[in-house]
């Protein structure tokens, strides 16, 4: 697939782009509205359209998330089950795409809705639980209430319409489940003292506004959202970074505490791997994802990677004993410019548009633990955080955070950060550091891993194991032009940002990285 490269852009430029941002989000109702939207019935047989909604534009399709109604899967069974869910994931796609061709006749109409959407997703979605009972009770006790996970509803965008000002200050850790701030006991995004972008101090208060007529760059200066798939993001979704509240709180550190860390370079995806699938999810599922990934480090990850196919595999890690596989949905610009992905799955398919970035910097660091020692990860540990359907789901499980080089004492998850003229769009993950000591993975793929608590302590039962900080820099202009992807129906918002990672250390090394940690040394 073509990797493209961002133009060079001259400072004048820049400045024009900024400026179109903050009356765009300023003026609150400048930039137009998307109101494509699918349908559902609700999971108590509520009316498709909820009485909250009255009023607004309808925008997207809420099903319940099947996999957090389910019991422990049994590993018999989790193969056929992990299928279903995938295909369930297919059927609100579909149902998504069905909505959006005809959404205006659906907004005034919502029989049309019920007959069209509603009811025929509700039947598909019915069957593949009943397929998931029966494959449970197979080798096990048969789930009972699945059917109550099939209904829908309609809702509209709560963010729809706001202005700049709205959310600021969010982003903060609001310690929910497993959501956690990114930077949670860590420098933002897990940084070095000093350890800077280039041009990251150039004048970042300086005026956005500060421009001369015409100058703006084709494709970006009109119409920030030119080229979008019809589904998002909106001028509520970014936020000035400059107006985000300061947070620099971080848990103490105490006698003990593990303070080393552990440095891997493998690349930024130069190479340009991509795919939508998603292993942990979706195995053996082509196109689980419904949104493209960049992947850094081990070659062979594809829905169809088994373990030993990922201990076998090439790596774009600098030490070859890190055959470990990173991904994330990758970011693109808005500007009305297509990928070669236009026509593929996970691309244009599945309403992702615009230019892929390449990021200007990664960073991948393994962190202690500030109340004592670490432990080592089991080999093909499988660590998801964040959560890809937070806009449906809610910010329990959302833990992406969103900032600008120059300000990561301000951090935002539920925002895309608009970044002052020489500062660049950063994303951090802050990975779960918390292990049950038994499984590499659960049937939700996050019971076996969890939050260490406020105090620094893990949960009881659980050992606390190096801790994944990853930090992703991308070069982009200034202004509401870019956005991740996301499943159709989530509408690229920034809340839905997600982070993957599957540990495949080779022993050696990762008892080289505890020692390091737990020594309290910096090592690479």
């Amino acid at each position: 697939m073509r990797r493209t490269s961002r133009k060079k852009r001259s400072t004048l430029a820049n400045r024009a782009i900024a400026a179109s941002a903050a009356l765009i989000l300023g003026g609150g109702g400048l930039l137009a509205v998307n109101v494509y939207a699918s349908a559902g019935e609700g999971p108590s047989g509520s009316p498709p359209t909820r009485t909250q909604n009255a009023g607004r534009p309808l925008s997207t399709i809420d099903c319940p998330e099947a996999v957090n109604g389910l019991p422990e899967v049994p590993d018999q069974a989790r193969g056929e089950v992990d299928r279903e869910l995938a295909a369930m994931d297919t059927q609100i796609t579909d149902a998504y795409r069905q909505f959006a061709d005809r959404k205006e006749q659906m907004a005034r109409d919502p029989g049309l809705a019920e007959n069209a959407v509603l009811g025929p997703l509700r039947g598909k979605r019915a069957a593949s639980l009943d397929r998931i009972g029966i494959a449970i009770g197979r080798v096990a006790e048969r789930p009972q209430g699945l059917e109550s996970l099939a209904g829908c509803s309609l809702r509209a965008d709560d963010d729809q319409g706001q202005g700049q000002g709205q959310g600021q200050g969010q982003g903060q850790d609001r310690d929910q489940g497993q959501g956690r701030n990114a930077g949670h006991g860590q420098d933002p995004g897990g940084q070095e003292p000093g350890d800077q972008d280039p041009g990251q101090g150039d004048d970042p208060g300086q005026d956005p506004g500060d421009q001369e007529p015409g100058d703006q760059d084709p494709g970006q200066g009109e119409d920030p959202g030119r080229g979008r798939g019809g589904n998002g993001p909106e001028a509520a979704d970014f936020v000035d970074i400059r107006s985000v509240r300061p947070d620099a709180d971080k848990p103490r550190k105490r006698r003990g505490a593990s303070r080393g860390s552990f440095s891997t370079d493998c690349g930024r995806n130069e190479n340009g791997k991509f795919n939508p699938d998603n292993v942990i999810v979706a195995p053996g599922v082509s196109n689980g994802a419904h949104h493209m990934h960049d992947y850094i480090g081990n070659q062979a990850n594809d829905a169809f990677a088994s373990d030993d196919d990922l201990a076998d595999g090439a790596t774009t890690c600098r030490n070859q004993g890190d055959r470990s596989t990173y991904y994330w949905p990758v970011l693109r610009l808005q500007n009305g410019q297509d990928e070669d992905d236009v026509d593929a799955d996970g691309g244009g398919r599945d309403q992702n548009v615009g230019e892929i970035q390449t990021p200007s910097r990664v960073t991948l660091k393994f962190v202690g633990s500030p109340v004592g020692r670490v432990t080592a990860m089991p080999r093909f540990l499988r660590i998801i955080t964040g959560d890809a359907k937070a806009f449906t789901n809610g910010d329990a499980n959302a833990n992406a955070s969103w900032s600008c080089t120059g300000f990561e004492d301000r951090q935002v998850k539920d925002k895309y950060p608009i970044c002052p003229e020489g500062s660049q769009v950063v994303r951090t993950f802050a990975f779960q550091n918390c292990w049950d000591g038994q499984n590499t993975d659960s049937a939700n793929h996050r019971t076996h891993v969890a939050f260490a608590q406020d105090d620094g302590r893990c949960p009881s039962g659980f050992r606390a194991v190096p801790q994944l900080v990853q930090r992703i820099v991308y070069d982009v202009p200034p202004g509401p032009g870019f956005a991740v992807d996301s499943f159709p129906e989530q509408l690229h918002k920034p809340i839905t940002d997600h982070g993957d990672f599957i540990n495949v250390f080779d022993e050696r090394l990762m008892r080289n990285m505890v020692r390091c940690i737990n020594d309290g040394r910096r090592c690479r």
